[in-house]
C-alpha cells in the first residue's frame, strides 16, 4: 500500500532521505510496539485470569483486585520516568530505550509461567505484583525517552509528524494485543482461557522484546543530545533543581495531560469490559470492535501529527477538550451490545484523543530544554498518568457495580475543562527550537 500524499511529503521534507527518516521512525518506535503490546494484554486478559490470582468466589471482587494490581503498577510510572528520564538526560536516549525494553521483557516472560493462588496461594498475588511494579517502572521510563528521542531526531517544520510515530507504535502493540485477544476468544472456550490461555499473549510478548532490544542497540543518538555531549555540558540534573529552573513547563505539561490521561484508559484499556460487563456485549465482538477502533486511530496519527505541522498545535488540542466536556456523557451512555454501536462510541473516543495524542510528544518537548528533556517529560507526565489513569479501571468497575457510571463520566468532564483552560491559555510551540 503506497503512502498519502500527506505522509510522502512530511517524509521528504527532512534533513534525509525518505529512508532515513523512515528508519528513524522504525528504530525509535520498534520498542514501543512491544512494550504496549506486553503491558496491554495484561488488561485485555484481565477477566480471564482474575479468579487465577484471587479467590473465585466473588467475580467482581477478583476483577477489582485484578485492576488494583494494574493501578500499583501505575504507582510505578513517576518513578521510571524520573529515574529512567534522568538516566537518558545523562547517558543518553538510546540507552534508556534499550533499558526498558529488556526490563518489560523479563517481567512479561516471567508473567506467563507464573504460579496460580491454588498453587501457591497469597504469594501468586504478591508476585504478579512485583511484576507489574517492574513493568510499570519500564513504561514509565519509555514515554519520556521514546518522546525526546523522536522529536529530536526531527527538523523543527516537521516534529509533529516524527513525534505522532510515538502513538502510532504504541496503537501498532495495541493492535496487535486486540487482534490475539479477539483470535482466542473466538476460538478457545472460556474454560480453557481461564485455566491456562490467557498466558500464552504474555510469553509472545517477552520473546518479541528481543526484537526491539536489538532494534534500539543499532540505533544512533540524537543530534541534540551529542552536541551537549561535544560541550561537556551534560550534567545530573536532580528534580528539585527541574522543578526550581523549569517549574512552568512541568506545570503546563500536567494541565495537558490530565484529560489525555483519562480519555486513553477508559477507551483503549476499559472499554470492551465495559460492554461486555454494563451492556452485555459478546466478548468477541467487544475485542473485535476494539481492533477495529484502534486500527483507525493509528492510521490517523501521522495524518493528525503532519496536519499540526502545517495549522499549528492549538486548534487541534482546543478542539480535542471541547469535544470531550460537551459530548462525552451522551456518546459513552449511547453504547449497546452491537457491534456498531461499540465501534461508534470507540471510534468518537479514539479519533477525538488522537487530535491530542498525535501531537502530544511535540507539544511536551518544545516546553523543555535538552539537558532536562527526559526527567521534565518523564516525571510530570506519569505523576498524572498514575493518579489518573491507573485508577480508572478500577473506578469504572467499582461505579459500575454501584450504577453510577455517571459519576465518572462527570469527573472525567472536570478533567477536560482543566485541560481546555490550559490550551487556551497556552502559547503556540509550532516549530520552535528545543536545543
Amino acid at each position: 500500500m503506497s503512502a498519502t500524499p500527506e505522509i510522502t511529503q512530511a517524509l521528504a521534507g527532512t534533513r534525509g532521505t525518505p529512508r532515513q527518516t523512515a528508519k528513524i521512525i522504525f528504530a525509535g518506535s520498534v520498542g514501543n510496539v512491544v512494550e504496549w503490546f506486553d503491558w496491554s494484554v495484561y488488561t485485555a486478559f484481565a477477566i480471564y485470569f482474575s479468579k487465577q490470582f484471587f479467590p473465585a468466589d466473588n467475580e467482581t471482587a477478583a476483577l477489582l483486585a485484578t485492576f488494583a494490581v494494574f493501578a500499583v503498577g501505575f504507582g510505578m510510572r513517576p518513578l521510571g520516568g524520573w529515574v529512567i528520564g534522568a538516566f537518558s538526560d545523562r547517558f543518553g536516549r538510546r540507552n534508556a530505550l534499550t533499558l526498558t525494553v529488556m526490563m518489560m521483557a523479563g517481567s512479561s516472560l516471567l508473567i506467563s509461567i507464573l504460579p496460580t493462588y491454588a498453587s501457591i496461594g497469597w504469594l501468586a498475588p504478591a508476585l504478579m505484583t512485583v511484576l507489574r511494579m517492574i513493568q510499570g517502572l519500564s513504561v514509565g521510563g519509555e514515554y519520556g525517552a521514546a518522546t525526546t528521542f523522536l522529536t529530536e531526531s526531527a527538523p523543527p517544520h516537521r516534529r509533529g509528524f516524527y513525534g505522532s510515530f510515538l502513538f502510532f507504535s504504541i496503537a501498532a502493540g495495541l493492535l496487535i494485543a486486540a487482534a490475539v485477544a479477539s483470535a482466542m476468544t473466538h476460538w478457545m472456550p472460556r474454560a480453557e482461557l481461564e485455566a491456562w490461555g490467557w498466558r500464552v499473549p504474555f510469553f509472545i510478548g517477552g520473546c518479541g522484546s528481543l526484537i526491539g532490544f536489538w532494534m534500539r542497540r543499532n540505533v544512533g543518538e540524537t543530534e541534540a543530545f551529542e552536541n551537549l555531549r561535544r560541550k561537556g555540558e551534560i550534567e545530573a540534573r536532580s528534580l528539585r533543581w527541574t522543578w526550581t529552573h523549569h517549574r512552568d513547563a512541568l506545570l503546563r505539561l500536567v494541565g495537558i495531560s490530565v484529560l489525555g490521561a483519562f480519555s486513553f484508559y477508559l477507551f483503549i484499556s476499559f472499554m470492551p469490559v465495559y460492554a461486555i460487563r454494563h451492556a452485555g456485549a459478546h466478548p468477541e465482538d467487544a475485542f473485535a470492535a476494539s481492533t477495529a477502533s484502534i486500527a483507525i486511530f493509528m492510521l490517523a496519527q501521522p495524518l493528525f501529527g503532519a496536519l499540526s505541522d502545517r495549522l499549528g498545535r492549538r486548534p487541534q488540542l482546543i478542539v480535542f477538550a471541547a469535544a470531550y466536556l460537551l459530548l462525552l456523557y451522551p456518546v459513552v451512555t449511547s453504547i449497546g451490545p452491537g457491534f456498531r454501536s461499540m465501534l461508534l462510541v470507540e471510534c468518537f473516543g479514539l479519533l477525538t484523543y488522537g487530535l491530542y495524542s498525535s501531537i502530544a510528544p511535540a507539544v511536551m518537548a518544545e516546553l523543555f530544554s535538552t539537558e532536562v528533556r527526559g526527567i521534565g517529560i518523564g516525571t510530570a507526565y506519569n505523576i498524572v498518568v498514575a493518579l489518573l489513569g491507573g485508577t480508572t479501571p478500577y473506578l469504572m468497575t467499582w461505579l459500575q457495580s454501584q450504577h453510577r457510571e455517571g459519576w465518572f463520566l462527570a469527573y472525567v468532564c472536570v478533567g477536560a475543562a482543566i485541560s481546555l483552560i490550559t490550551f487556551l491559555r497556552m502559547p503556540e510551540t509550532r516549530g520552535a527550537g528545543i536545543g
